[in-house]
């Protein structure tokens, strides 16, 4: 007589779902604040300029801005709370590690720009730094090639296009994702091609390395973003101004000058 076993279901889809609920509730909450009317006239909406005085890069301020409360109301609301304790639990050489891995596994997408743009010393220092850090730096783990001097060079699909002559078009706050332009949103897809973590198999390692990435990379700004809200009168404006101003800089290889092709 064959006894039929009860099968037991596993913890992880009642974890994710958990997770799920408390994303939707953060998303949910942050939408609800993003369309409250602005309370006093220090908001970001009170500062808008009137639309003559308007930042001719910025013709979509309006959006922009209400994207970038929602943004700030989901960052306050999920992102900061989780990255903060992160940061507070972990010790700094696991975090460190943490960022490695991934810098390196970004190497891998920064050396096909580098050769699309034909920068052949970048190219290079970028495939030694790959190589280096992957066999010598346990899988990344260890940045070898920063300590032997070999440089890094960053580099995405939005960058290569502006190399190569494409405008950068209206600036973009997108929602989750943050500052961008209708250039490098347009490469968004073609990053994400190029990114290795999407492609593993395995849905849970897929997505707890996603997830691990975007709490390493918020725990890192952490101390950026706390220096902008206190300093900047206008935090959407000075991150908007700033985010061009570096990339204008990353396209036209560091040079400051300012280019309205770029």
């Amino acid at each position: 007589m064959t006894t039929r076993r009860t099968p037991v279901a596993a913890p992880w889809p009642g974890v994710r779902a958990v997770a799920l609920g408390m994303a939707l509730a953060g998303c949910g909450l942050a939408w609800a604040q993003a369309q409250q009317p602005a309370a006093a006239p220090a908001t970001e909406d009170a500062t808008a300029a009137p639309a003559d005085l308007r930042n001719p890069a910025d013709p979509f301020e309006p959006f922009n801005r209400r994207m970038f409360r929602f943004n700030k109301a989901l960052d306050d609301a999920v992102l900061k709370p989780v990255a903060t304790t992160y940061r507070d639990v972990l010790p700094s050489m696991v975090r460190s590690g943490v960022t490695n891995f991934f810098n390196n596994l970004g190497d891998v997408w920064n050396f096909a720009n580098n050769v699309l743009q034909l920068k052949a010393q970048n190219s290079a220092e970028t495939f030694m730094r790959l190589n280096v850090n992957t066999v010598f730096g346990l899988g990344g783990i260890l940045d070898v090639a920063s300590d032997l001097g070999i440089e890094r060079h960053s580099a995405d699909f939005g960058q290569t296009l502006g190399y190569w002559g494409v405008p950068s078009g209206p600036y973009l706050m997108l929602p989750l994702l943050g500052p961008s332009t209708v250039r490098d949103t347009a490469a968004l897809p073609i990053d994400w091609q190029g990114d290795p973590v999407p492609s593993i198999d395995d849905k849970t390692v897929r997505w707890s390395l996603t997830g691990l990435w975007l709490v390493d990379r918020r725990a890192r700004l952490l101390r950026t973003t706390s220096l902008l809200e206190d300093a900047a009168l206008d935090p959407y404006s000075f991150s908007r101004d700033a985010y061009l101003q570096r990339r204008r800089a990353e396209v036209n290889d560091g040079r400051t000058r300012q280019d309205d092709d770029q």
